[in-house]
């Protein structure tokens, strides 16, 4: 037969799936999941055990650690010794587990996450309340099965006389499976498991009267009752775990954050290490020191603050970007008869039950079997000194033990077992006082076996034994609540105030889209002067806003939309440089362009609204705390038509009225408050009947006959007119005429179109920009008044061809006298 035909052929899917799945089933049923039983993994599990047969037990001395492992691995755990010796440490810190099961002595790591001594160098015992994971293993209890290499015998699972899943937790990671169960209060299990016992249809509501949440080692303030709820019902929820900090106040004015407890989980140097990067890079203004002063007083974190600083705004910082507040989720999963499962806290606590019921009554059940040969023994030897003499004498008579065994049980009823007590008793056992010694231990040991029966013979009997040792454990080991349980998750809020810097700043946008933020101090060391601002050629500054860092700009483009964007986002620019375009701060369509910019300090301002005005007529008017958003993309303003657009927005307190001028010269006037306030995505009511062809240039707000209406054409002629001559008509209209057009071939032009119109009532200067580039500036009091339907009189100079492209009021800076 050749070589090749000696092997089968195979799919390589079918090979790879059936090996991984055995793969599978070794490593959730024999190393990473625990047994709903007694909580452990099989390292634990015989990490215990072995210190357990060693005798290193906690009323001896520690031993080296490097011996317990050796011993772990050469009996029972064959898998190297940094996965025993990583488990045995984890059973060593108090900061993981609920209750430590191994005593440490030397250096066992800490909460900075350094590691545990060498193996060579750390000894250790076994705790006090392993014991009681261990206790009554000798009594047949739990069933043992082969090691690895048949040489010795392990137990499947630990008699775990108290609920060690629950008050330890554990975590770990499978094939297709996880686990991540928190440590839970003793007293609380306990007390959970006494109430089940004695009511099994006890419904959750009511254990969680008993078990209120998880315990953490580490303290901590635990949020979310919701997430305990799922928890306990399904097996899996989640919550919060908050550190437990103080602000205290300092000499001076200042205060400090002090944080005594940390969540569960969190390595303190990391934690420290993150909030004081937060300082180093100024990400907060106000801390000035992070200091750790842990030592052996316990936990504490310093976090020492300037004078003036928000304390309790830093800390909500913190607590939001850092560690100091971890979510954390339940998966409470174990094996039950070999197979995950995911339990609810009855389903564990069930589970319990029935593994203490198996144990008191296999326990018992040994004792029974004990007790009843002891009383065969005594029977035979209080019968055997009742009738002393004729044994002496039949003893005497027999050729060898063998015989005089042979001859008792003949001639006296005896059986071997209680012939060879006999046989083995020592004579100062026939004195009087030892005779009534064993009748009393007879009647003594008659009345235990009559108890043991009694326990397996009832269920109710069986439980009272469990639940007297139970509570014989929680009242020697159990301690009071870590952690605290709060029932609402408490929402973070961070103010901007924590995050920025209070400063007052300039903002410009230009004609072309470039914006910037410039500090008062770069605008004073350029010269002070506003039209030394940086554009690029051929481009103007259109806006100017003097403005604080922690305020807002809604920025409204022609298509109806907006952006909220953060003073303190807009990149900081030298008053002389040109900025950045504005696509790179916020997301706005090639297509579209700015057409306003209003500063907002206070969305929640009573009464304050915007107005809004498009070319072909509309006008709406929407409460401003409608625009307030936390979204950094485009959001819909207003409802445009087809062939519209925005022209102006306006902040409004309401009570004035409004006065739009066309294209064409005519103007309407009528009371704002007759547009009613609409939702943020309305399109607005008809401000204006316009002509075919005519369409808005202006909007102003205007209130009483003081002041004049300034409009200037595309030729650069310009008028004045009384704001009296302009009465209050009913919204919609067509208006009356604010400007006379001057045609003929005779006649010099005046122009053809309106390019700009103003409200005046104090003197301002206008700058005019024409369609070459050219900018002119003019001062409103150099424009003549005349009456409503004149022609004006040339006041920009315009070359052959050249026409008014944009008119807007010249920038103006109101800086504070020093």
């Amino acid at each position: 037969m050749g070589t090749l035909e000696q092997f089968l052929p195979a799919f390589l899917e079918e090979v790879v799936s059936d090996r991984f799945g055995r793969y599978s089933k070794y490593i959730i049923q024999d190393r990473a999941i625990p047994d709903v039983r007694d909580g452990l993994k099989p390292v634990q599990r015989r990490i215990l055990y072995s210190m357990y047969e060693a005798g290193n037990t906690p009323d001896k001395a520690y031993r080296k650690s490097a011996k317990t492992v050796g011993d772990v691995m050469a009996n029972y755990h064959p898998h190297g010794d940094s996965s025993i010796y990583e488990g045995m440490v984890r059973m060593a810190q108090p900061w993981k587990m609920g209750h430590v099961l191994i005593d440490g002595h030397g250096n066992w790591g800490s909460m900075d996450d350094d590691p545990a001594a060498a193996m060579r160098y750390t000894e250790a015992r076994l705790s006090p309340i392993a014991m009681e994971l261990l206790r009554d293993i000798e009594k047949r209890t739990v069933l043992f099965k082969d090691n690895f290499d048949n040489t010795v015998k392990e137990p499947v699972v630990l008699p775990s006389r108290y609920p060690n899943l629950l008050v330890n937790g554990v975590s770990g990671i499978s094939s297709g499976f996880a686990t991540e169960i928190p440590p839970h209060n003793l007293k609380e299990i306990v007390d959970a498991c006494i109430r089940l016992m004695d009511d099994p249809s006890l419904p959750l509501e009511e254990l969680m009267k008993t078990v209120a949440g998880p315990d953490f080692p580490t303290g901590g303030i635990i949020m979310g009752e919701e997430g305990i709820r799922d928890a306990f019902r399904t097996g899996k929820g989640k919550i919060y775990i908050r550190s437990r900090t103080a602000i205290e106040d300092m000499r001076g004015g200042k205060q400090q954050i002090v944080i005594t407890e940390i969540p569960y989980g969190v390595v303190k140097s990391r934690l420290v290490t993150a909030m004081e990067n937060i300082r180093l890079e100024k990400k907060v203004d106000g801390i000035a020191e992070v200091r750790d002063e842990s030592g052996r007083d316990g936990l504490r974190i310093v976090v020492e603050l300037k004078k003036e600083a928000d304390a309790s705004g830093i800390l909500a910082y913190l607590l939001k970007k850092t560690d100091l507040q971890v979510a954390y989720s339940y998966n409470m999963v174990s094996i039950v008869e070999r197979a995950p499962q995911q339990l609810g806290l009855r389903e564990m606590l069930s589970a319990y039950i029935a593994h203490q019921k198996e144990v008191v009554t296999h326990r018992t059940e040994f004792e029974l079997e004990k007790a009843r040969d002891r009383a065969h023994v005594l029977e035979g030897l209080v019968k055997a000194l009742n009738i002393l003499d004729e044994v002496i004498a039949e003893i005497k008579a027999s050729k060898n033990r063998q015989d005089a065994q042979h001859n008792l049980c003949d001639r006296f009823g005896f059986s071997e077992r209680q012939a060879d007590a006999i046989l083995t008793l020592q004579l100062y056992r026939l004195t009087n006082l030892e005779i009534t010694t064993l009748e009393k231990e007879l009647k003594e040991t008659r009345r235990t076996i009559s108890y043991l029966e009694a326990i397996l013979a009832s269920d109710a009997k069986l439980l009272k034994v469990i639940k007297d040792e139970m509570s014989e454990i929680r009242d020697k080991y159990g301690v009071d609540r870590r952690s605290e349980i709060q029932g609402e998750v408490e929402e973070l809020k961070v103010n901007l105030e924590v995050l920025v810097p209070a400063e007052d700043v300039l903002v410009t946008i230009s004609h072309q889209g470039y914006i910037k933020r410039t500090s008062r101090l770069s605008f004073t060391r350029s010269g002070g002067e506003l039209a030394a601002s940086g554009t690029k050629e051929g481009d103007y500054s259109r806006y100017l806003f003097e403005i604080n860092t922690i305020e807002n700009l809604l920025v409204f483009t022609q298509r109806g939309q907006y952006f909220l964007l953060p003073v303190h986002q807009i990149p900081e620019y030298k008053w002389k440089e040109n900025g950045t375009a504005i696509v790179n701060v916020i997301p706005l369509a090639k297509e579209d362009r700015i057409v306003a910019a209003i500063p907002v300090k206070d969305f929640e301002q009573p009464e304050r609204s915007l107005l809004f005005v498009t070319r072909r007529g509309q006008v709406k008017r929407t409460e401003l705390k409608e625009y307030r958003t936390s979204r950094s993309g485009a959001i819909a303003a207003c409802k445009v038509g087809d062939g519209d657009e925005v022209l102006r927005v306006m902040e409004t307190p309401g009570g004035a009225d409004l006065l739009l001028v066309t294209k064409l010269g005519a103007s309407i006037r009528f009371k704002e408050d007759e547009v009613s306030l609409m939702g943020r995505a309305a399109g607005g009511v008809k401000g204006m009947t316009l002509k075919e062809g005519d369409e808005l240039i202006a909007a102003e707000r205007v209130a009483g006959d003081e002041g004049e209406l300034l409009v200037v054409t595309d030729l650069g002629y310009a008028k004045r007119s009384l704001l009296c001559d302009y009465p209050a008509q009913g919204r919609g209209g067509k208006g009356i005429a604010t400007f006379e057009f001057k045609e003929g071939k005779r006649v010099k032009p005046n122009g053809s179109a309106l390019a700009g119109a103003f409200a005046v009532r104090e003197p301002f200067n206008l700058t005019a920009v024409t369609d070459t580039g050219a900018k002119q500036e003019m001062n409103t009091e150099k424009v003549p008044i005349e009456e409503r339907r004149s022609t004006g009189r040339l006041l920009v100079a315009l070359g052959k061809g050249e026409t008014v492209q944009d008119i807007f009021p010249s920038l103006a800076l109101h800086l504070p006298q020093s």
